[in-house]
Order: C-alpha cells, then sequence, then structure tokens
C-alpha cells in the first residue's frame, strides 16, 4: 500500500524535519530533503527578507520537496506568505493558530497546507479548515506545546479515531523503534526534532547542541503555561522562572521575566544560564551530534530492524 504522506510530499521515506526556531535553516533542511525525507525551514525566527534568503538558497542547495512552517502568532505574516507564493514553495506547515485563517489562501495558491495540533479537537478542526495533513504533536515534543499535555502514545491513536487526513505523529521520535511505534498507533509519518538539532547543518550554537548531547532523563521540563506551554532544559534561566513561581509571579511578571530574544540567546547565540533552550524530552536518548544524511539513514535502519524484530513475534 502507498505510504499516504510519501505520496503527498513526494519523498523517499516518510520522515519530516521539524521547522525549529533557531535551529531550522536552509542548511538543515535542504540536507533532509536531499537525503530523502522533508526538510522545513522555520519561518519563526526569520524576519520576512530573510525568510525569501532562506528559500532562495534552499533552492538552490536542493531539486527535492521542502516545506517552510509559519508560526501564525508572527507579527509580519502577511509579509511571510506574500514570500512563500512569490518565491514557489510547495509545501507550508502551519502552527499557532486557527488553520482557518491562511489555509484557504495558500490551497487557491496550490499550496499543500499542514497544520500543527496538541488534541482532537484541533485536529478536527484543521480538517474542517481543509488541511491536507496534520501533525499531531504529543507532550513530549520540545518548544512550545499544548496545555493539555497528552502524550503521543495516547495522542496519536484518539486522532486517527477522529480524522481522515494523513497524520504526521511528533513528540518523542528520536528512533527507527519510535517511527515504527508511531506507524502502529496509527501514523502515516512523523516529524522528528529534536535529533535534527542534534545535527551538523542545524543552525543552533554548537554549545546548545552539545547541552542537548549531554542531557539526561528528566533534564527538561514543560513551563509559562500562563503565557505559552514550552519545554525546556533546565538551567539558570528555568531557575529563574521556578523561582518566580514561588513567590507568585502573575503573568505580567513572568513575561517580563522571559523578556525579548531569549530563546536567540539561548539556542542561537549559546548562553546556557541566561537563554531558553527548548528540547524534547527525548533529548535523554540523543548522543551524538552527527549529519542529517546520517540521521536519517540511521532512522531508517533501526526501521527496518524494528520491522523485523515485530515480525518474529
Amino acid at each position: 500500500m502507498q505510504n499516504r504522506i510519501k505520496q503527498l510530499f513526494g519523498i523517499e521515506y516518510p520522515i519530516v524535519q521539524a521547522g525549529m526556531i533557531w535551529a531550522s535553516g536552509w542548511r538543515l533542511a535542504s540536507a533532509v530533503s536531499n537525503a530523502g525525507g522533508l526538510g522545513i525551514i522555520g519561518a519563526g525566527s526569520m524576519y520576512p527578507e530573510v525568510l525569501r534568503t532562506h528559500i532562495t538558497k534552499c533552492q538552490k542547495a536542493t531539486q527535492k520537496p521542502f516545506a517552510v512552517n509559519i508560526p501564525m502568532l508572527y507579527p509580519d505574516i502577511d509579509q511571510l506568505m506574500q514570500i512563500i507564493v512569490e518565491t514557489g514553495v510547495k509545501i507550508v506547515f502551519t502552527s499557532a493558530g486557527n488553520p482557518k485563517t491562511w489555509t484557504p489562501f495558500l490551497k487557491e495558491n496550490g499550496i499543500t497546507v499542514v497544520h500543527v495540533v496538541s488534541s482532537v479537537k484541533f485536529a478536527l478542526k484543521a480538517e474542517q479548515a481543509g488541511v491536507d495533513a496534520i501533525v499531531a504533536e504529543g507532550f513530549e515534543a520540545g518548544g512550545h506545546n499544548g496545555r493539555d499535555e497528552t502524550t503521543t502514545l495516547v495522542l496519536i491513536p484518539a486522532v486517527k479515531e477522529k480524522v481522515t487526513i494523513p497524520i504526521l505523529a511528533a513528540g518523542g521520535i528520536a528512533t527507527g523503534s519510535a517511527i515504527l511505534a508511531a506507524m502502529i498507533l496509527g501514523a502515516d509519518g512523523v516529524q522528528v526534532g529534536s535529533r535534527f538539532v542534534a545535527s551538523e547543518e542545524a543552525s543552533s550554537h554548537d554549545a546548545f547542541k552539545q547541552s542537548v548531547v549531554a542531557a539526561g532523563e528528566g533534564a527538561t521540563q514543560l513551563t509559562l503555561k500562563e503565557l505559552a506551554p514550552v519545554r525546556l532544559l533546565k538551567n539558570k534561566f528555568y531557575q529563574d522562572v521556578q523561582d518566580a513561581y514561588a513567590t507568585g509571579a502573575n503573568t505580567e511578571q513572568l513575561r517580563e521575566l522571559l523578556g525579548r530574544a531569549r530563546a536567540k540567546k539561548g539556542m542561537f547565540e549559546g548562553d546556557l544560564e541566561e537563554g531558553e533552550l527548548e528540547i524534547g524530552q527525548v533529548a535523554a536518548l540523543i548522543h551524538t551530534i552527527k549529519p542529517a544524511a546520517v540521521i536519517i539513514e540511521e532512522l531508517m535502519s533501526e526501521f527496518e530492524i524494528a520491522k523485523t524484530d515485530i515480525e518474529r513475534y
């Protein structure tokens, strides 16, 4: 049977690289696409003309499909969408907003649309909005997350039960066996984030990459629900947030503590103390920094081994 995600995107493997801020530039996106997956440029940390530059460079670096991820809370989203159309991007992943807002515009321009959700409720809304596929992202995932704390193990079959469009599973996936597990639960493919942060092509600071591979079990925590839930490595900034909670900080005080460019400070500039270090729970299983092509090769090899092991039962 033809895999729906491979067919939808025209890719060799049902692996999508997440559009992570400060990590997913044109180098990573093109490397993943050239290796047979779907690379994504993460527009959430880019000014409009910076995005245009990344798209142009990615088009020169790969002849294979790639996508752009656009968080719909972005203040200059009108400009980003215009650049998407002008540069001929064929696949867009939207997140952090109502899919009804931009899906019709994108579809009218011949663009395949995928929306990221964290619950069955929002999966249904995305399907009703006319998207072509969804990313169902569990509580384990890094970065901004759902408030319901539904794990990937529970979320994927729950979403599968209610929607008919293709599903990408996300959250806690960094091994081939996890890919197989997600697909057994009902996913058509996977979106992988944290594993690609620890890649040579990721634009993240090397100090942040090293902190990811050094992370152990329990090294991350979901916090700042009052603003926007985000999973972070525990560092000085994280502890400052916990201390603020302990003294009864209100939403405005938390927003002031977060300040501006905190994620850039940590993930892009390498400030491991004062920066916001977004990464998933699965960092505990990531021990090396490798080229994106090697990561995909290893994921698919592990996937095939896991399939063979299952068939023995």
